[in-house]
């Protein structure tokens, strides 16, 4: 249930679009199932007969509201599990729990399904979905906003942006509410607000001992173990969050191919080494694709014009496509399409800032698995991307699990494959980590302090050690864990596991 990095969707289709025609990526694919379930394990079978007893919503492979349970923004992310199941109430959750703990089967917990690391959100054993938690209640008097759990961004914005007010969420559609937050949430307004976790009011969550907390402010170790610590403390099934006025917003997309991509570059690089308007927000990336190498920047700007001189440089660069756009905050992130993928992985790269010879870095690297992992695969698709933020913007929040520090700023770049063929999964993570090493090598000797940088654990790839995400905090952590679920019912589901 984590965030997608961002968008190349967009730039993807438009550059292509320009050169080659739309790439062969494929949509939303699942594993076929048919009336198949892993039902190698009596016990998976007795665990699910079990809690059907008492929740009427379980369904088995063949349903299709088990089909849409299982699956994911990426079918290398789907499991066939034996049933999954849809509690109503967060009563519900605790009684799935109490059957959990008794069998001692593997679970999982599926909000929005974008999440890349296999294994996450899936399982063999009882898959619970949080689709009946789809709550969304304003409080005006009170400036928040309570969000089900089960909700995505685009549901929650096209309910209460038409009001005049908004959240910090998700930048792209179809983002799922609980992985985004609990994984702490980088956002369109971060440079305003801050994360999502940091505009956090309130959450509910189920604990393994199957008791139903609101955990604020006051609770310090839980408020601060939730905030980035996903799920090794229970299962969230609410959350408030702070609310903000919410004007017509701006936008654009920019493209480049082949000579006009390094004159970009560089232009892109000099901007980012300015302070700007924190109503602003700016995404670059590196794309390979059926033998194209493009770069696209995204701006955008919380307001219905940016102010005149913030982005003029920019807009004015040669290109091989432009898209502006004018209107709500809800279409903005609508017109950001998300085509699914037969299977992805992301990698995060975290860097102190992107410098001319950094982009070249990540743009040198995009060509040479591009085109090392194209004679493999034909379709696939290559995305480097850099996710600039004001230097400031951690003093919005205060201590939590992730970042392990607010003291230093480390921005959350990440790498993105995708790909057809399920038997290069490996190559496709060794690859990657090979690239992440390379790039860190390269920002260290350039003279950045990234020895103690922590990747941005909704980019990081599985396998990635705790140690470099958590920190200093990862030894904490572990107590809280020891002191909310003594008997390891979390650890029977996937995630960063403390």
């Amino acid at each position: 249930m984590r965030a997608t990095p961002l968008g190349w969707f967009l730039i993807l289709f438009n550059v292509v679009s320009t050169t080659r025609g739309q790439p062969d990526i494929g949509l939303r694919n699942l594993p076929d199932s048919g009336t198949q379930a892993p039902l190698g394990s009596s016990k998976y079978v007795a665990a699910c007969k079990e809690i059907e007893k008492t929740i009427p919503d379980v369904f088995f492979p063949g349903s299709p509201e088990f089909e849409d349970d299982i699956s994911h923004w990426v079918n290398s992310s789907s499991e066939v599990s034996t049933c999954s199941v849809r509690p109503r109430t967060p009563q519900d959750i605790a009684f799935i729990l109490h059957e959990i703990s008794k069998t001692r089967v593997p679970f999982a917990v599926k909000g929005g399904g974008h999440i890349a690391n296999p294994g996450f959100s899936s399982t063999p054993g009882v898959h619970i979905s949080t689709a009946n938690f789809k709550q969304i209640v304003v409080h005006e008097d009170a400036g928040t906003v309570e969000i089900g759990a089960g909700l995505t961004w685009t549901e929650v914005y096209e309910e209460i942006v038409p009001k005049g007010i908004n959240v910090v969420g998700g930048r792209l559609t179809g983002v799922g509410v609980a992985g985004f937050t609990l994984g702490c949430g980088y956002s369109w307004k971060s440079n305003q607000f801050g994360l999502t976790v940091d505009t956090l009011t309130e959450i509910e969550i189920v604990l393994p001992d199957g008791n139903v907390k609101t955990v604020t402010e006051k609770d310090e170790d839980l408020w601060f173990a939730l905030k980035g610590g996903f799920n090794n403390y229970g299962i969230a099934t609410k959350f408030t969050l702070k609310s903000h006025h919410q004007p017509q917003v701006w936008g654009a997309s920019i493209n480049f191919v082949g000579d006009l991509v390094e004159g970009a570059q560089a232009a892109f690089a000099t901007f980012l080494s300015q302070p700007h308007d924190p109503k602003a927000a700016q995404l670059g990336e590196f794309i390979y694709t059926n033998g194209t190498a493009a770069f696209g920047i995204v701006l955008f700007y919380d307001g219905p014009e940016p102010p005149k001189g913030l982005y003029d440089e920019l807009l004015r660069l040669p290109n091989s496509s432009k898209n502006d756009f004018k209107g709500s905050f809800t279409d903005w992130v609508a017109s950001l399409p998300v085509p699914g993928m037969p299977r992805g992985f992301f990698d995060g790269v975290p860097m102190t800032q992107y410098t001319d010879s950094i982009m070249k870095a990540f743009s040198d690297e995009s060509i040479f698995w591009g085109e090392k992992m194209s004679e493999l695969d034909k379709s696939v698709v290559i995305v480097y991307s850099l996710d600039p933020f004001e230097p400031d913007m951690l003093k919005h929040g205060g201590p939590s699990a992730y970042p392990p520090s607010r003291s230093q700023l480390f921005l959350p770049s990440s790498i993105s494959f995708g790909w057809t063929d399920e038997s290069l999964d490996k190559k496709v993570k060794d690859a990657m980590r090979t690239s992440a090493r390379t790039l860190h090598k390269i920002g260290i000797k350039e003279g950045q302090k990234l020895q103690d940088a922590s990747p941005y654990v909704n980019y990081a790839l599985t396998g990635t050690p705790l140690e470099w995400m958590y920190g200093q905090n990862l030894p904490r952590l572990r107590e809280l864990r020891q002191k909310y679920d003594p008997d390891d019912i979390m650890r029977l589901t996937g995630g960063w596991k403390f």
